[in-house]
């Protein structure tokens, strides 16, 4: 079952990216290096709910 699932920056906390997510075969929340446009720069980005 895909769930839809918020990017949001570890730095300035601004919500980025959305995305899908299958939760029965990836049940650890996701962590990826993307561009922030915030703060101008590649920074973590963690899912959020």
């Amino acid at each position: 079952m895909n769930k839809k699932i918020t990017l949001a920056c570890a730095v300035c906390a601004s919500r980025n990216y959305t995305t899908n997510k299958n939760v029965s075969t990836q049940p650890v929340r996701l962590e990826v290096n993307k561009y922030c446009k915030h703060c101008g720069k590649h920074t973590l980005h963690r899912e959020t709910k």
